[in-house]
């Protein structure tokens, strides 16, 4: 359990037998990000199912509530791969009925806290996920490093199904002093 004390938000590891509430949390905080935006849901959940399932069983993944107050307020998968130090964000997510108060933010600083030895996180958002491209780019600090299009497809298409256009962003964050660091051993 890590805690970013200033801030109160408490990472808090979640067990295999509460990925399904996890899943189904995350399933609804993705869903009002595409109502939003479109209106009306596909059919089935966002992500699906056998997607998340892969997401929390790859190597290196790890599984964290976001926790406020006690309460679960959010999730966030990461995978971490401990001999580069290349680490993905892979799924975050604050309920939307605790938008817009920093959760967010704050949780990001414990993540990069819990992981200092990090040398780049990597991420992806869907184009229409305005709110997700403004907390990565202007709160978190990450660069948008590629924009998948049908001009540009993502490699990858399997893990962006369901995306409307296939339209996607890649974004990474380096920390340049620390990879200059890391050189230097």
């Amino acid at each position: 359990m890590r805690l970013d004390e200033a801030n109160c938000v408490i990472l808090v590891p979640a067990q295999e037998a509460e990925l399904t509430d996890f899943r189904l949390s995350l399933q609804d905080a993705f869903a009002a990000g595409f109502t939003a935006a479109f209106g009306t849901l596909p059919e089935g959940p966002i992500p699906s199912d056998a997607e998340l399932g892969e997401f929390f069983h790859t190597p290196g993944a790890v599984t964290y509530h976001i926790v406020l107050d006690g309460a679960r307020v959010g999730g966030v998968v990461l995978t971490i791969d401990s001999a580069t130090h290349h680490n993905s964000l892979d799924l975050f997510f604050v309920s939307a009925e605790h938008h817009g108060k920093g959760i967010g933010s704050r949780a990001w600083r414990a993540i990069e806290a819990m992981y200092p030895d990090t040398l780049a996180w990597e991420t992806h958002t869907p184009y229409f996920e305005k709110r997700n491209i403004h907390f990565y780019v202007n709160k978190c600090g990450f660069k948008i490093v590629e924009f998948f299009n049908l001009h540009h497809p993502d490699p990858h298409p399997e893990t962006r199904e369901g995306i409307p256009g296939g339209e996607s962003f890649r974004f990474e964050k380096v920390y340049a002093d620390r990879s200059a660091q890391s050189d230097e051993r």
